[in-house]
């Protein structure tokens, strides 16, 4: 049996090497504090919840969802972007609900890119901008993303030769891994460049509404001519720890939008019409969740700060999104200081290099874990300063 090149080609998602690393630890009996992965640990809210399983018993819900999703869910949508960024869109044309805001992202290459074709991807970036890519037999064109830039990109310095291949621009603020911002004059910025190159853009935003010290992000749609050039793709795994229940959206250009669903309604069978309900709720309900969740998390970044400063690390408090992006200490790269942590400490961090090389010399950690775990974990970060 012979399996196909991009199969072949394809590296292990970062995130099932760091799951194998704690399960072996575990397996002897060790405790194990992950700061690895970006999975809230708070739960979906009640109410949420309540909508979910009311629907879940309605027979008219247990059958094919369509690829579009429910109409109502598009407003909903919709009426979410205009409430939260004064944006205007098509519910009809300019909205598409996802399985989780993954399964566009990895989709969308495959409207765009052919073999020989170019996306411009941020590096450090989230890994599916480059697999997705990948597998559609592209290339990927790694942009460095820079602390003295911001982890902005410098999109003037991207060579012609690879502008003139290019078709699709990755963008992601707030940012994963490094939780850096994006202002709306550097979108303006971008959108210009797209339309300038001809080049689709795709904002990747699902940490928008995770924020801190009263900071609320803009989004990319926000952007003059931004429905010209792209779309956004959002999730309310984030935004209402609902990243068990699978749901996202893509919003923006009609004509990429269409494509997008062209594309999935011939590979999927859309999602499950009882979350479609549960999405409705929570995009249409209160919004006093959000800021209860951010208090948390505002909280949980504090106190990672403070103890990552004690031993010696380098980190800027993030203004959004779940991680910290910190500096390894010197005489160490990303995986040996991870490995340090873990063998040492029984610390779960994630290497930077997992994101890209421009990634080298950071660690990211996520907040999402339990206070109690968080204060164990503080604990044992401040004896890995006692073993060095």
């Amino acid at each position: 049996m012979k399996y196909s090149k991009r199969v072949q080609n394809l590296p292990p998602y970062l995130f099932v090497q760091i799951s194998k690393k704690i399960a072996e630890k575990r397996a002897k009996g060790e405790e194990v504090i992950s700061f690895g992965i970006g999975d809230p640990d708070i739960p979906t809210p009640a109410h949420i919840i309540d909508r979910l399983c009311q629907a879940a018993r309605d027979p008219v819900n247990h059958r094919y969802p369509e690829t579009e999703g429910l109409s109502e869910l598009r407003r909903a949508i919709a009426q979410w972007y205009k409430q939260r960024f004064g944006v205007s869109l098509d519910a009809d044309k300019e909205v598409l609900p996802l399985i989780g805001a993954k399964e566009g992202i990895a989709h969308i290459a495959l409207c765009f890119i052919e073999a020989g074709d170019v996306a411009l991807v941020p590096d450090p970036g989230y890994p599916v901008y480059s697999i997705g890519t990948m597998l559609t037999g592209g290339e990927s064109y790694y942009m460095p993303l820079k602390a003295e830039n911001d982890f902005l990109p410098d999109l003037d310095n991207i060579p012609v030769n690879v502008l003139n291949r290019a078709k699709l621009l990755w963008l992601n603020y707030p940012n994963n891994p490094t939780g850096a911002v994006a202002d709306l004059e550097f979108f303006n910025r971008a959108a210009e460049f797209a339309r300038k190159h001809d080049i689709a853009i795709c904002h990747d935003g699902p940490y928008t509404e995770v924020a801190f010290d009263g900071y609320q992000p803009v989004s990319f749609m926000q952007a003059k001519g931004a429905r010209e050039v792209g779309i956004e793709f959002h999730s309310l795994s984030k935004s209402y720890n609902m990243t068990g229940w699978r749901i996202g959206m893509a919003v923006g250009n009609a004509g990429m939008i269409n494509a997008l669903m062209r594309m999935k309604s011939n590979l999927d069978s859309g999602i499950p019409q009882a979350i479609q309900q549960a999405a409705i709720t929570a995009l249409s309900g209160s919004q006093d969740c959000i800021k209860e969740h951010n208090d948390i998390y505002q909280r949980r970044r504090d106190r990672v700060i403070e103890t990552l400063r004690k031993i010696g690390l380098e980190a800027k408090p993030p203004g959004a999104s779940l991680y910290i992006w910190a500096k390894v200490p010197q005489g160490y790269t990303s995986v040996s200081f991870s490995d340090s942590l873990l063998e040492q400490c029984n610390i779960v961090v994630t290497p930077g290099t997992g994101y890209g090389p421009n990634g080298e010399g950071y660690v990211r950690l996520s907040l999402t874990i339990p206070d109690v775990m968080l204060e164990k974990g503080i604990a044992k970060l401040m004896q890995w300063k006692k073993k060095v």
